[in-house]
């Protein structure tokens, strides 16, 4: 009888290893198994730890506001585990953190994309997750998880939400016959000195003096004239920003009348009922954002709490509060009438019609560029 059971219990140990069953699943079957015969195996002491709470950094601001709300405070209170949250403003910060870290200090991330994708899978930060465990994956759109997947056959993340980095602009000031009609030159307008605002970075910098040029952002010929405009943007600017926080303080407060700005944030604040219109010029930088599960994360709970953020009722009230389409494929989950109306939505599931970065092109030049951007932003 016993021999049956220890068989029986190394069976269960190789369901869950293999993704068979969930980690939930596979402790309350052990332990039951374990209390009726008295067993015990040599990995049941790990496997059986309880993990009491998963960390979670994400942007801060509304967009953080509306995960906590619909998707992280559910899933403590379904689970009992908590929910341990940091912030950040921009990306880079967070990644300084994790190099000097232990694994599994840091273990959920609300990435931006596949260019942040690619830093912490060179620093050796990702991890691989189960898909088994993560069920709504199937609901995702399949051209977000392409580059993903090209990067790494094993994921790391999973899509979460997308958006467009475009104009943003005071209707008050500005009307939207004269922002159509001057696109990214709006950045470069003379007129508007010391009310223009722009993202405190290198790709958006370059992306945005790429257009203004009429250059290809993927495959810049000419980098002297890019930053001859990077230049001239921040002679014109009265402040670059750092978050979507400082950019709705900024927009709201009416201290700048013109911007590129996150498409999510812009939407916040016309839903507050700010005169602020937004406009995707032809080419404007598309962006798509992942939940990401580092290396040395509880991987159970992680993968469990990323299937219950991309459950459809969870991703719709988030992404309804956080003004972002989410990644689930509009073929396959009927979304609001809300969503249809964001920025940036695309209801064919295709996502032809939005422009991304290069992951390969920016990655190899990225070095470079941010340090000539270093230099520019200190008035070189």
């Amino acid at each position: 009888m016993k021999l049956t059971n220890t068989k029986r219990l190394e069976r269960l140990n190789d369901r869950y290893a293999n993704g068979d069953i969930s980690r939930r699943s596979f402790l309350t079957l052990a332990a039951a198994a374990a209390a009726a015969t008295g067993l015990s195996m040599p990995w049941m002491g790990r496997a059986l730890a309880a993990v009491s709470e998963v960390r979670f950094d994400g942007w801060g601001g509304v967009v953080q506001e509306a995960i906590d709300k619909y998707a992280l405070q559910p899933y403590s209170k379904k689970t009992r585990i908590k929910v341990v949250q940091g912030t950040f403003g921009d990306e880079n910060e967070i990644i300084t953190k994790i190099k000097t870290s232990s694994p599994g200090d840091f273990q959920v991330v609300h990435s931006s994309g596949i260019d942040y994708y690619i830093k912490y899978v060179n620093g050796g930060y990702n991890s691989e997750i189960n898909e088994a465990n993560i069920p709504n994956m199937a609901n995702v759109l399949r051209p977000m998880i392409a580059p993903f997947r090209k990067l790494t056959p094993k994921l790391s993340g999973v899509p979460y939400d997308y958006g467009t980095t475009g104009i943003a602009y005071n209707t008050k000031v500005i009307s939207p016959e004269e922002a159509k009609e001057k696109g990214a030159g709006l950045l470069l307008d003379k007129k508007y000195a010391g009310k223009i605002g722009g993202v405190a970075g290198m790709q958006t910098r370059i992306w945005y003096a790429a257009l203004a040029t009429r250059q290809d952002p993927n495959n810049i010929k000419d980098m002297d004239t890019i930053w001859a405009k990077v230049r001239q943007t921040r002679d014109l600017a009265k402040k670059f920003w750092s978050s979507g926080a400082e950019l709705m303080d900024l927009l709201s407060k009416e201290e700048i009348v013109v911007t590129d700005a996150w498409s999510g944030r812009v939407a916040a604040l016309q839903n507050q009922g700010h005169p602020i219109g937004y406009l995707d010029p032809a080419g404007s930088l598309a962006f798509m954002e992942d939940i990401l599960i580092l290396k040395g994360s509880p991987m159970a709970e992680c993968e469990e709490l990323i299937n219950f953020m991309l459950e459809p009722v969870t991703a719709i009230a988030v992404a309804e509060a956080q003004s972002y389409p989410p990644s689930l494929d509009p073929t396959k989950v009927k979304l609001t009438e809300k969503i249809k109306k964001l920025p940036a939505f695309d209801p064919t599931g295709m996502l032809k019609s939005l422009t991304f970065a290069d992951p390969v092109y920016w990655a190899t030049n990225g070095e470079a560029w941010t340090k000539q951007w270093n230099r520019i932003s200190k008035g070189a």
